[in-house]
């Protein structure tokens, strides 16, 4: 695939960094470098460090591990942790293409590059309606044209896409890129299933735009078996996959990676080598060091137990819910990822009850509106059940449901 087609003036003129690409010289065997400016690692401050698991066991990062992890090191991350990552992409996906892998400082880093990577003013891409807010904030300021795909409890409907794209004007180009957050989805907590997402890749073959894969919450599915994502059906290389540590391992780490084309993620490489150089050496060691101890088994297990513990959170928050909210809220349940979505009834707008109201009860939730890439009055709130305890989850919804019946009696009036 000729990936130039897709790629913004920017990234076009990008070119490696003079500095950085001697990096993978310096673990040549008696490489004696005069080149780079990194400092003496005799004059850090640090001798070892260990930590203990949840389990109880140990894990030391000795001395010459720990002077590596705080030295400069490749753009793209420790070689071994992408041997790592590769393994695991390869017995959770299966990919059928050629691809590469980089990290970064958590998969927002990298999907941030991507769309800098792939977009210039005035482009149009396809785009889920709600999503994923922090997204929305790096794309506004590009000036893109968002065609926004309406979804249903099933995500994107492919008949809706293909309706867009074959009726597309003639003299305008076609988007370049679908953006898509599949598997509990920021804000609606909605997963796209099998069928629908071979679909939506068949009409990306036939309309030749890239798909890009933000997943996640891919580990926090509450079946018995995860649906498979993109990337997996990805036979032309054209999905960029990007997936996090942040939900399963930790999320101060800033740890990330991005799956996909080589050459995609080559550029990718190149805007970081000038922004922010690599991803940090410990969070990269630490991570490592936890990973080989568990084996490719181990974090699978490990994830299967955090998806129980957040699929227990979701019971809790629902049942309040419906305690609490019943005929005068709607709500899918999620099966997925950390969030609710809450259609107040007989309110068209949530934000004022939302940003003024329930702050001024001392609840803390998301109004709609800012989920919706053009920006719309939406009667909808997001909420999450990751770190409430299970009372606060239930007095939270108590004074969300005061505050709805109150808001429909009084207007706005009652708490300005």
């Amino acid at each position: 695939m000729d990936y130039s087609q897709f790629l913004s003036k920017r990234s076009a003129l990008r070119k490696p960094s003079a500095i950085r690409t001697l990096q993978s010289y310096l673990s040549i065997p008696n490489m004696i470098s005069l080149s780079g400016g990194m400092p003496n690692p005799e004059t850090f401050p640090y001798k070892n460090m260990s930590f203990r698991m949840h389990n109880g066991e140990k894990i030391t990062v000795g001395e010459a591990n720990l002077r590596r992890a705080l030295q400069y090191s490749g753009t793209a991350g420790f070689p071994e942790l992408i041997d790592w990552l590769r393994k695991l992409q390869w017995e959770e996906h299966q990919p059928d293409c050629d691809y590469d892998i980089c990290l970064g400082n958590g998969s927002q880093d990298l999907l941030t590059k991507a769309f800098d990577m792939l977009i210039d003013e005035g482009d149009s891409i396809l785009i889920e309606k709600p999503t994923y807010v922090g997204a929305l904030s790096y794309l506004r300021p590009l000036n893109v044209n968002f065609v926004e795909l309406q979804c249903d409890s099933n995500g994107i409907n492919p008949k809706y896409l293909e309706n867009i794209l074959s009726n597309w004007p003639k003299d305008k180009p076609y988007p370049k890129l679908l953006y898509t957050v599949p598997t509990g989805c920021n804000p609606t907590g909605m997963i796209i299933p099998l069928y629908r997402k071979e679909q939506i890749y068949e009409l990306a073959q036939k309309y030749n735009f890239l798909i890009l894969e933000d997943d996640p919450y891919y580990y926090l599915q509450f079946f018995p078996h995860r649906i498979p994502s993109f990337f997996s059906m990805d036979i032309d290389g054209r999905v960029l996959r990007f997936d996090s540590f942040s939900k399963v391992i930790s999320a101060g780490m800033r740890l990330g990676w991005v799956s996909g084309p080589r050459p995609l993620i080559h550029r990718i490489v190149l805007h970081s080598q000038v922004v922010n150089l690599h991803p940090s050496g410990l969070s990269q060691m630490i991570t490592y060091l936890i990973l080989t101890r568990w084996g490719i088994g181990g974090f699978l297990a490990h994830v299967d137990e955090v998806a129980t513990f957040y699929q227990e959170k979701r019971d809790i928050f629902c049942k309040s819910a419906q305690k609490y909210l019943n005929g005068i809220a709607e709500w899918n349940v999620p099966n997925a990822g950390l969030f609710v979505w809450i259609k107040l009834l007989d309110i068209n707008d949530s934000t004022f009850l939302i940003k003024n109201k329930a702050m001024f009860k001392g609840v803390l939730l998301i109004p709609g509106h800012d989920f919706y890439p053009v920006g719309e009055p939406t009667s909808y709130v997001r909420a999450s059940f990751s770190t409430a305890t299970p009372k606060e989850i239930d007095e939270a919804l108590k004074l969300l449901g005061e505050m709805i019946r109150d808001e429909r009696n009084y207007g706005e009036g009652e708490y300005a």
